[in-house]
């Protein structure tokens, strides 16, 4: 494999004495099975959210925002101050919370810079014939990969890791990594690599280059589904235990095997329920459209487009 500069300094980020580890506190939400995360500075305590929940019910088109209060409350009761907003993708199974925390409790809303392909693809499914903004421009920071920023006193260094999407990343904060949907628990496997833009073949080195991290780095999923044999979510497992145990991915399976599984399961699955809702707001940092000269916002549902 060539050599990764950016790979090797996210090591040695986890490699390097710290005086402390970041804090984590993890909030499951039972209607989407999503994971978001508050992770924060102990000596500063300045904090990022990942990955937060608004839920958003299709039936009746209501939104609540309970998931998010959880979190607001859990950053107040702590005395912590938010400066990030972290996005590991564009969602397809959940409306970011992201706009209603950063009014209630702060933080920059940031995501992969190759949102702008996600926003390329599906501004032509929900806005036809209109301008669409496919310049990330609706979220505060886009991050390269190897981009470098602080939580307080710790590190963070964001590694692109595309192939479930184009603008996937993951967030190395000292010795933790936020991997968003690119990987789940070890007896459940990895992400779907079938949308728009994904890349089975991408998926499969992104996962080898997360999985170079040093075997006890901590790794964060965003989603947990129960396989069988399990009656309890986890979210919470560690580079060893994926390369040693991950059922798609561990070691000494070959890319074209993975590649030819993956695909082969792809084809099968189906389309996920909050797709057509969660992207249109998603790809636009959480922010719902405009309202109508009614005053009420709507949601476009594309017929016949799957």
């Amino acid at each position: 494999m060539p050599h990764d500069p950016v790979l090797a300094r996210a090591i040695a980020q986890v490699e390097a004495p710290a005086p402390h580890r970041p804090a984590i506190r993890s909030f499951f939400d039972p209607a989407t099975s999503t994971i978001s995360h508050v992770v924060h500075d102990p000596v500063s305590r300045e904090a990022a959210v990942v990955d937060p929940v608004i839920g958003y019910d299709p039936a009746s088109g209501r939104t609540d925002s309970r998931p998010a209060d959880m979190i607001a409350a859990y950053v107040e009761a702590e005395g912590l101050r938010v400066v990030w907003l972290l996005e590991t993708h564009v969602h397809a199974d959940h409306l970011s919370g992201a706009p209603y925390l950063q009014e209630r409790i702060g933080g920059q809303i940031a995501i992969g810079e190759q949102i702008s392909a996600v926003q390329t693809s599906f501004g032509r499914l929900f806005r036809p014939g209109r301008e669409f903004a496919a310049d990330g421009s609706d979220f505060d920071r886009l991050f390269a990969d190897g981009d470098r920023f602080r939580i307080g006193e710790l590190e963070a260094t964001v590694l692109h890791v595309p192939g479930h999407t184009p603008a996937c990343v993951a967030y190395v904060v000292g010795d933790v990594a936020f991997v968003g949907d690119t990987m789940f628990m070890p007896d459940y496997g990895t992400a779907r690599a079938d949308f728009p833009g994904g890349d089975a073949r991408q998926l499969f080195r992104s996962l080898r280059r997360i999985l170079k991290l040093p075997g006890h780095t901590r790794l964060f999923m965003c989603h947990d589904y129960l396989p069988e044999g399990r009656d309890s979510y986890q979210w919470e497992t560690t580079v060893e235990a994926e390369r040693r145990g991950n059922v798609h991915a561990r070691d000494g399976i070959s890319e074209d095997a993975f590649v030819a599984m993956r695909e082969g399961r792809d084809a099968g699955l189906a389309v996920p329920r909050l797709l057509l809702p969660s992207i249109q707001v998603n790809m636009r940092a959480g922010h719902p459209p405009a309202p109508e000269d009614n005053g009420i916002r709507y949601l476009r549902i594309p017929l016949d487009a799957f």
